[in-house]
């Protein structure tokens, strides 16, 4: 045999060697694989005291229910949880925090939780409250092994500045501030550094998973489920079904088993729904006579209707900015993102449409058009933060004469949490249209010269919209624009907290 050929089956030789230890080592390493565990009170029971853990879920759709309740059981407590949200009060992580089994929250809003609300506000709970799709791109970073990157997200805020309370004394005192983030400039736009967030456990939700270990979310259950994932150093998976090897098809799978370590499979699951919200035909004569609040509402949700136009993505907040999509005029496309996971947003449900796992972003029940989409958390504010949103509506306790925002939080008496409204307005391209009445209680000016709440943005707003008038920005200043048409300039003047400049070309305010 000439030496060519000898080397030639030498290496033959070799690499059939390795193929075969590698198959060896694959056929004898599955135990390193996802485990199938007979009941969350097992797959909980090593978690100790003190655990940073990482729950699934936006508000109370597609939680982790099983294993929540199973740690319930276990008493273990001092726990720092990473969620978006703490669920109500009776119900997910807010009976975590009944049994004070929490020290620490890390969320991006408190919502309608009044224990989540009364302990931090009473120094029972440490809350670091995080803009939503920074707290999603942070779980999404320390998933992938990314240890800090820079955002726009919350700049000039007391993000940045640090100072935002994470934990109140009993006298109301702050013992606990956050500290500062670092900031730089790219491209002539101002950025904040935030480092990525992991844990000793991921407690999520899926719909299905095979024997494999492989996850499927499904509909807006996905949220926050899928970076958090691959974030915790043992993935603990509740799912609906396990199905065989091969039933997913692999183009389908939203979670490689790579990242799961147990699985099991909830005996039932009660999927609480936040706020079941049904279809209302237009001229249902079983409606009430509108109230002058909602008439002042609609007034002002008709007037902001008309920025929509065809073709355009937009994305509106809870309450009144929603309202806005009752008015998108015949014939026109307007596709409506929901920062929880959702492109392509229809009508309310009827009775028979309810479900569970589809809702938007105030935690009501909706549809899907033909068309839409649904994604994750840290996918939606990809899409907000990158620029790929071209209109926002949302609404605001406070604004300025140069267009800084107020909406999350009045120390010490109130926290809301700022939820993605933070990310909303700092993306580059996204015109923000403020929706809200233009005063607060007792006449109180909401638009002032200088906010006196912690702020939501700088010089962010491009618009307000009040039953007053529209102030829009022109040259570094709010300028009214148009004007109710039974509303006098002096009446403006007086409920504004700041010298109203008027525009040469002020018209009568439009209505869609």
């Amino acid at each position: 045999m000439s030496p060519v050929m000898s080397t030639m089956l030498g290496q033959m030789r070799h690499v059939s060697r390795v193929r075969s230890t590698c198959l060896r080592s694959l056929s004898t390493t599955r135990h390193v694989s996802a485990q199938f565990m007979e009941s969350a009170d097992e797959a909980v029971a090593d978690i100790k005291p003190g655990s940073k853990l990482l729950v699934g879920g936006f508000g109370l759709c597609g939680i982790p229910e099983n294993l929540i309740a199973a740690l319930l059981k276990t008493n273990v407590n001092e726990l720092t949880v990473v969620s978006n949200n703490a669920g109500v009060d009776t119900f997910g992580l807010g009976l975590l925090l009944q049994q004070k089994q929490i020290k620490r929250m890390i969320s991006s809003y408190v919502g309608e939780n009044a224990e989540f609300e009364r302990q931090y506000l009473q120094g029972e709970l440490e809350v670091e409250l995080t803009p939503q799709g920074t707290l999603a791109e942070r779980i999404r970073a320390g998933g992938a092994g990314v240890p800090a990157f820079f955002t726009p997200t919350a700049y000039g805020t007391l993000v940045h500045e640090g100072g935002s309370p994470i934990k109140y004394s009993q006298d109301g005192t702050i013992a606990i501030h956050s500290k500062p983030r670092e900031e730089r400039v790219f491209n002539g736009r101002n950025y904040i550094m935030e480092e990525a967030i992991t844990g000793d456990y991921s407690l999520v939700k899926a719909w299905k998973a095979d024997k494999a270990g492989n996850l499927v979310f499904r509909k807006t259950a996905n949220n926050f489920n899928q970076p958090m994932c691959k974030a915790g150093k043992v993935c603990i998976a509740e799912v609906e079904e396990i199905v065989e090897v091969g039933e997913i098809a692999p183009d389908n799978i939203h979670i490689p088993s790579i990242y799961v370590q147990r699985i099991i499979q909830g005996p039932s699951y009660e999927k609480r729904i936040e706020r079941t919200t049904l279809y209302s035909p237009p001229g249902d004569s079983s409606a009430k006579e509108k109230s002058p609040a909602a008439v002042m509402r609609e007034k002002i949700v008709r007037r902001a209707a008309c920025e929509f136009r065809d073709g355009m993505y937009a994305n509106l907040g809870i309450g009144m900015p929603m309202l806005a999509s009752n008015f998108i005029p015949e014939g026109m496309t307007v596709h409506l993102q929901s920062e929880n996971g959702i492109l392509g947003l229809g009508p309310f449900p009827t009775q028979d449409q309810v479900d569970p796992d589809l809702i938007n972003a105030g935690k009501q029940t909706v549809t899907a058009i033909p068309g839409s989409s649904f994604f994750s958390s840290d996918d939606s504010f990809a899409m907000i933060r990158g620029g790929h949103v071209q209109l926002t509506i949302l609404g605001a306790m406070q604004v300025s004469r140069n267009g800084d925002l107020a909406n999350w939080m009045i120390p010490g008496k109130m926290v809301k949490g700022m939820g993605g409204a933070m990310d909303l307005v700092s993306a580059a391209g996204t015109k923000v249209v403020v929706t809200m009445e233009h005063t607060a209680k007792g006449g109180k000016h909401k638009m002032l010269e200088n906010c006196s709440l912690p702020l939501t943005g700088k010089k962010c707003v491009d618009m307000v919209i009040t039953e007053m008038g529209v102030f829009e920005q022109r040259d570094g200043e709010m300028v009214l624009t148009e004007i109710d048409a039974d509303v006098s300039l002096e009446a403006v003047r007086a409920a504004t907290g700041f010298n109203v400049k008027v525009a040469d070309d002020l018209s009568t305010m439009k209505q869609q």
